[in-house]
């Protein structure tokens, strides 16, 4: 497990709940340079009716023309399985590179065998770079580092960049917990590991998480600090053991149906946020593999 030293810089963390994912959605920036990082941004879409839009996208483009921003990342944290991503659409439109973390590629190469592709390029392509454990990057003069997080999915990483760090689908808020490891290629034992490493940043950190699901009715909150989550995460707070946490994790996965939106996502997100081509008839269309998820919870 790495040591980590304080990491220089206060970024502006502008949060953008979804209600209809529980996602949250950041753009991380650099006051002084103007300059920002878009987080895990949302793709509209109503699964019912199959409509596609791109409302939250745009409030996030409408802030930053607001704040006068220019955008320098547009940043995935994982292959995301309860909305698709919005990071292809935002490319499109401010000319900022994707990432995400290189072991996307372990996702992509489960997923397009259950999609049946057998000629998709599992290489991590569909995004401008793959970030390794340990790599830099740069918001203005804000430095970004990656840490691998994985157990939620094997692909998980959490971008630390100033004195915030982006955790998503690791830690929840702490009346909330932490995340399930029950999607294929997820891991309890992992993700202990990677919460353990993420608790070791400066006890002043702020952690910012992907989504929540307001227990008791709360509003929605997406911001802690490290060590907050210490003291009071239900999880793993001091004095859980790795064991304990483990077989908690099981337990709770065993009773959680899957994300009404896993299906539909995997095949967009694999592919860095694009939609599938039009076919000859002008239309779009997913594709949903029967019975690809043996023993899933049903929801009632």
């Amino acid at each position: 497990m790495q040591t980590f030293t304080e990491s220089k810089g206060t970024p502006s963390v502008a949060g953008f709940f979804d209600p209809r994912t529980s996602s949250v959605q950041y753009v991380v920036s650099d006051m002084a340079t103007r300059r920002c990082a878009i987080i895990d941004p949302v793709h509209d879409f109503e699964e019912k009716s199959g409509a596609t839009a791109t409302h939250n996208a745009d409030a996030l483009l409408r802030y930053v023309e607001q704040h006068e921003l220019e955008v320098e990342w547009i940043l995935d944290t994982h292959p995301h399985a309860d909305h698709l991503s919005a990071a292809q659409y935002l490319k499109a439109r401010t000319g900022a590179p994707t990432a995400i973390g290189i072991y996307v590629q372990k996702v992509q190469e489960l997923w397009s065998e259950l999609y049946h592709w057998p000629d998709f390029p599992a290489d991590g392509s569909q995004w401008d770079r793959l970030f390794a454990e340990g790599d830099t990057f740069r918001v203005g003069d804000l430095e970004g580092r990656v840490l691998f997080s994985p157990g939620h999915t094997m692909a998980s990483i959490t971008y630390w960049i100033g004195d915030a760090a982006f955790v998503h689908d690791t830690l929840f808020q702490p009346d909330s917990g932490t995340a399930r490891a029950d999607f294929p290629g997820g891991n309890a034992r992992k993700l202990w590991q990677s919460i353990q490493e993420i608790l070791t940043l400066p006890d002043d950190t702020r952690l910012f998480t992907g989504h929540d699901y307001m227990p008791d009715g709360r509003e929605p909150e997406w911001e802690s600090t490290v060590r907050e989550q210490k003291a009071t995460n239900k999880h793993v707070a001091e004095g859980q053991t790795e064991e304990a946490f483990i077989t908690l994790r099981n337990e709770r996965d065993a009773q959680l149906p899957m994300p009404k939106l896993i299906l539909q996502s995997l095949q967009v997100n694999i592919m860095g946020g694009r939609l599938p081509e039009p076919e000859d008839n002008g239309r779009r269309y997913l594709k949903i593999p029967l019975d690809a998820l043996p023993g899933a919870v049903w929801d009632d």
